[in-house]
């Protein structure tokens, strides 16, 4: 072989190894596990689920109890035990308090935020939204309670404030299925807040009445999140909007996958 030919033999060869975990840097993190918001269950992830699976995503909802925060956030450590690799932390709702406690678990690559809530250490979500009240919390009757102490949305201000971008008969039937949520859940301070380490997405949902969508704002501003809004979405986002939230997802996934 000449000295030329071997050469641009070792020089490929070179480019080749040096090719390879650039490659490898590019792929997405593949783990994905939603985490829903109080009074609702994880079926409500359905159609985000569908398109994330048809990109190559393993996918896993949580079915968060309910019964109390610490529960919610035990529930999805529990879920994140059984990833097998670098995992998207994702919540909508009162699930944000819920991945920002257990979202330091060591498999959690990143957060990313759905309508929903991300308080600090010490505080809770509950004491936050009174300093930035949402249309819920003007609407008289509109959150009721069962006799042990658990919440609920009355069936007629469910389709009006949390779902009204959603076909009338799909809110009427999720809010005749909604799992009572305890009190305390809502006014559990947090002990941890994993986006004070770990990349987050923020999305905004511009008409939500449920959360203000400033405190949205405000909340992801705080975290140094990367901030999408998707305008006159209601708090139902995540199905209304499900290709836009499975999309930022995605983004979310292929960044964490580039950085490592």
């Amino acid at each position: 072989m000449s000295i030329q030919r071997r050469q641009a033999v070792t020089a490929l060869a070179a480019l080749l190894t040096f090719a390879a975990p650039i490659a490898a840097m590019a792929e997405p993190a593949r783990n994905v596990v939603l985490v829903h918001g109080a009074r609702v269950d994880g079926s409500g992830w359905r159609a985000v689920h569908d398109i994330l699976v048809s990109k190559g995503f393993r996918v896993t909802e949580v079915q968060e109890p309910e019964t109390s925060f610490a529960a919610d956030v035990a529930a999805t450590r529990r879920v994140l035990d059984l990833q097998d690799g670098p995992t998207l932390l994702v919540g909508h709702s009162y699930g944000g308090s819920v991945v920002t406690e257990a979202g330091v678990h060591p498999k959690v690559a990143g957060l990313v935020y759905v309508a929903a809530h991300a308080p600090d250490v010490g505080e809770d979500e509950g004491a936050l939204g009174k300093h930035v009240p949402s249309v819920l919390a003007g609407t008289p009757g509109a959150v009721a309670r069962t006799p042990d102490g658990f919440t609920y949305l009355a069936p007629s201000a469910f389709p009006k404030l949390f779902a009204p971008d959603l076909p009338r008969q799909q809110a009427a039937f999720e809010a005749s299925s909604q799992v009572p949520a305890a009190a305390e859940v809502l006014t559990t301070p947090l002990s941890a807040a994993a986006w004070r380490t770990k990349p987050s997405w923020g999305i905004v949902a511009g008409s939500d009445q449920i959360i203000n969508p400033d405190l949205e704002r405000f909340y992801y501003q705080r975290a140094g999140s990367h901030v999408n809004v998707i305008e006159g979405a209601s708090h139902s986002v995540y199905q209304s909007h499900a290709a836009e939230v499975a999309a930022v997802i995605e983004n979310a996934a292929r960044q964490i996958g580039s950085a490592n």
